[in-house]
Protein backbone atom coordinates (compact mmCIF):
# COMPACT_ATOMS: atom_id res chain seq x y z
CA UNK A 1 0.00 0.00 0.00
CA UNK A 2 1.37 3.47 -0.61
CA UNK A 3 0.23 5.69 1.79
CA UNK A 4 -0.06 9.91 0.93
CA UNK A 5 0.81 11.75 4.05
CA UNK A 6 -0.68 15.10 4.44
CA UNK A 7 0.86 18.16 5.78
CA UNK A 8 -0.57 18.16 9.13
CA UNK A 9 0.72 14.08 10.08
CA UNK A 10 4.25 15.45 8.64
CA UNK A 11 4.47 18.49 11.32
CA UNK A 12 2.72 16.22 13.99
CA UNK A 13 5.40 13.56 13.19
CA UNK A 14 8.63 15.96 13.32
CA UNK A 15 7.23 18.21 16.30
CA UNK A 16 6.05 15.40 18.89
CA UNK A 17 8.34 12.51 17.76
CA UNK A 18 12.10 13.44 18.41
CA UNK A 19 14.19 11.07 16.57
CA UNK A 20 16.71 11.06 19.04
CA UNK A 21 13.34 9.40 21.83
CA UNK A 22 12.23 7.49 18.94
CA UNK A 23 15.16 6.33 16.98
CA UNK A 24 12.75 3.04 15.93
CA UNK A 25 9.68 4.70 14.81
CA UNK A 26 11.94 6.94 12.59
CA UNK A 27 13.48 4.05 11.32
CA UNK A 28 10.54 2.73 9.63
CA UNK A 29 9.66 6.26 8.96
CA UNK A 30 12.39 6.28 6.55
CA UNK A 31 12.55 3.01 5.43
CA UNK A 32 8.76 3.55 4.09
CA UNK A 33 10.27 6.73 2.20
CA UNK A 34 13.28 5.15 0.62
CA UNK A 35 10.52 2.53 -0.67
CA UNK A 36 8.19 4.84 -1.42
CA UNK A 37 5.49 3.70 0.73
CA UNK A 38 5.14 6.87 2.11
CA UNK A 39 4.92 9.69 -0.50
CA UNK A 40 3.27 13.22 -0.81
CA UNK A 41 2.34 16.17 -3.22
CA UNK A 42 4.22 18.67 -4.25
CA UNK A 43 2.06 21.05 -3.12
CA UNK A 44 2.16 19.92 0.78
CA UNK A 45 5.96 20.90 -0.02
CA UNK A 46 5.19 24.48 -0.63
CA UNK A 47 3.04 24.15 2.49
CA UNK A 48 6.12 22.78 4.78
CA UNK A 49 9.03 25.00 2.66
CA UNK A 50 7.87 28.18 4.19
CA UNK A 51 8.62 27.02 7.69
CA UNK A 52 12.20 27.41 9.50
CA UNK A 53 12.47 23.76 11.06
CA UNK A 54 13.48 20.51 11.07
CA UNK A 55 10.21 19.12 8.67
CA UNK A 56 11.28 21.99 6.53
CA UNK A 57 15.11 20.77 6.52
CA UNK A 58 14.08 16.84 5.58
CA UNK A 59 11.31 18.21 3.25
CA UNK A 60 13.99 20.01 0.78
CA UNK A 61 16.90 16.41 1.70
CA UNK A 62 13.38 14.49 0.21
CA UNK A 63 12.10 16.56 -2.28
CA UNK A 64 11.41 13.55 -4.22
CA UNK A 65 8.76 11.96 -2.62
CA UNK A 66 6.67 15.04 -3.10
CA UNK A 67 5.31 14.44 -6.57
CA UNK A 68 4.38 16.51 -9.41
CA UNK A 69 0.29 15.85 -10.17
CA UNK A 70 -0.48 13.91 -13.10
CA UNK A 71 -2.62 14.75 -15.61
CA UNK A 72 -5.62 11.88 -14.44
CA UNK A 73 -5.16 13.99 -11.00
CA UNK A 74 -5.85 17.26 -11.92
CA UNK A 75 -8.82 15.85 -13.92
CA UNK A 76 -9.94 14.58 -10.89
CA UNK A 77 -9.98 17.54 -8.55
CA UNK A 78 -11.99 19.33 -11.07
CA UNK A 79 -14.38 16.56 -9.44
CA UNK A 80 -13.93 17.48 -6.47
CA UNK A 81 -14.69 21.12 -7.05
CA UNK A 82 -17.65 19.84 -8.95
CA UNK A 83 -19.23 18.92 -5.33
CA UNK A 84 -20.69 22.53 -4.27
CA UNK A 85 -19.50 21.85 -1.02
CA UNK A 86 -15.77 20.58 -1.37
CA UNK A 87 -15.23 23.94 -3.18
CA UNK A 88 -14.52 25.59 0.20
CA UNK A 89 -11.51 23.08 0.59
CA UNK A 90 -9.60 26.68 -0.79
CA UNK A 91 -10.54 29.14 1.23
CA UNK A 92 -10.96 32.85 0.06
CA UNK A 93 -7.90 34.04 1.81
CA UNK A 94 -5.74 31.17 0.42
CA UNK A 95 -7.06 32.38 -3.33
CA UNK A 96 -6.53 36.31 -2.34
CA UNK A 97 -2.98 35.14 -1.03
CA UNK A 98 -1.73 32.65 -2.92
CA UNK A 99 -1.23 30.31 -0.48
CA UNK A 100 -0.78 26.81 -1.19
CA UNK A 101 -3.56 24.36 -0.83
CA UNK A 102 -2.55 20.72 -0.50
CA UNK A 103 -5.67 18.89 0.45
CA UNK A 104 -7.56 18.19 -3.26
CA UNK A 105 -4.10 17.22 -4.60
CA UNK A 106 -3.42 14.65 -1.86
CA UNK A 107 -6.44 12.99 -2.32
CA UNK A 108 -6.83 12.91 -5.97
CA UNK A 109 -2.96 11.09 -6.08
CA UNK A 110 -4.70 8.76 -3.61
CA UNK A 111 -7.59 7.77 -5.43
CA UNK A 112 -5.95 7.88 -9.09
CA UNK A 113 -3.15 5.59 -7.60
CA UNK A 114 -5.12 3.73 -5.25
CA UNK A 115 -3.58 4.82 -2.41
CA UNK A 116 -4.19 5.73 1.31
CA UNK A 117 -4.48 9.30 2.22
CA UNK A 118 -3.04 9.82 5.68
CA UNK A 119 -4.53 12.55 7.56
CA UNK A 120 -4.68 14.06 11.13
CA UNK A 121 -7.74 16.25 9.96
CA UNK A 122 -11.33 14.38 11.08
CA UNK A 123 -14.62 13.70 9.80
CA UNK A 124 -16.76 16.12 10.69
CA UNK A 125 -20.91 15.95 9.51
CA UNK A 126 -21.00 17.65 6.46
CA UNK A 127 -17.64 19.35 6.60
CA UNK A 128 -15.22 19.67 3.63
CA UNK A 129 -12.07 18.02 5.10
CA UNK A 130 -10.02 15.54 3.84
CA UNK A 131 -11.82 12.68 5.33
CA UNK A 132 -14.64 13.94 4.22
CA UNK A 133 -14.02 14.40 0.79
CA UNK A 134 -12.17 10.84 0.71
CA UNK A 135 -15.98 8.79 2.15
CA UNK A 136 -17.46 10.78 -0.57
CA UNK A 137 -14.55 9.56 -3.31
CA UNK A 138 -14.31 6.39 -2.22
CA UNK A 139 -10.57 6.93 -1.24
CA UNK A 140 -8.76 5.28 1.64
CA UNK A 141 -7.97 7.52 4.61
CA UNK A 142 -6.53 7.07 7.74
CA UNK A 143 -4.97 9.11 10.84
CA UNK A 144 -1.11 8.85 11.95
CA UNK A 145 -2.84 5.97 14.12
CA UNK A 146 -4.21 4.32 12.17
CA UNK A 147 -1.44 4.38 9.80
CA UNK A 148 0.52 2.80 12.73
CA UNK A 149 -1.48 0.22 13.82
CA UNK A 150 -2.13 -1.13 9.87
CA UNK A 151 1.39 -1.12 9.65
CA UNK A 152 1.80 -2.61 12.93
CA UNK A 153 4.43 -0.23 14.11
CA UNK A 154 4.36 -0.46 17.73
CA UNK A 155 7.56 1.00 20.14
Amino acid sequence: MIYIFDSNVFINLFKNFYRSRFPTLWQKFDAYVVSGQIVSVREVLNEIEGRDDQLSKWAKQNRKIFIHPSFEELAFISEIFKVNHFQILVRIEERLKGKPVADPFVIAKAKIIQGCVVTDELLKPNAAKIPNVCEHFGVDCLNLEGFMEKENWTF
